[in-house]
């Protein structure tokens, strides 16, 4: 499956996202670092699905207190406070995208190092709790 352009960008500005709020974090919630990797994150993501599939997903009628909690996690950030927002966007952030975790560890799994790693007798344990998954995929 190829990717569109626009698609490319969301890939790029979802990854810079990412690391956007990564930094925020490492330097005690910086306000300004968090503001700008959601902005980002939540662009890119618009790009990849869709600005119509993009609300759709979080209008869901399952998923509607994850977003309220991921959306009003940013707006806290944007008030400036950043640590409270950051715990209930994570939790959000849990509720609206937790149904991936599984396919993700999956796929972790299969990549050379972190696979072998995570497939460690007690490692492996932990991450399928976390992941939600009911057997692991060695």
């Amino acid at each position: 499956m190829w990717l569109s352009d626009a698609q490319k960008i969301g890939v790029a500005l979802t990854t810079f996202g990412g690391l956007f709020m990564f930094l925020g974090v490492m330097f005690l919630f910086d306000g300004a670092l968090l503001a700008l990797g959601n902005i980002l994150f939540v662009s890119g993501l618009a790009l990849i699905i869709g600005p119509q599939k993009t609300v759709s997903f979080f209008a869901r009628k399952q998923k509607i207190r994850g977003s309220l909690c991921f959306f009003g996690g940013i707006l806290l950030i944007f008030f400036k406070w950043p640590f409270i927002g950051m715990l209930i966007e994570t939790f959000g952030f849990l509720n609206l995208f937790g149904d991936f975790f599984p396919v993700v560890v999956t796929f972790l799994r299969q990549l050379p190092f972190i696979g072998t790693a995570l497939s460690l007798p007690y490692i492996s344990g932990v991450v399928d709790r976390l992941a939600g998954s009911r057997t692991s995929a060695v």
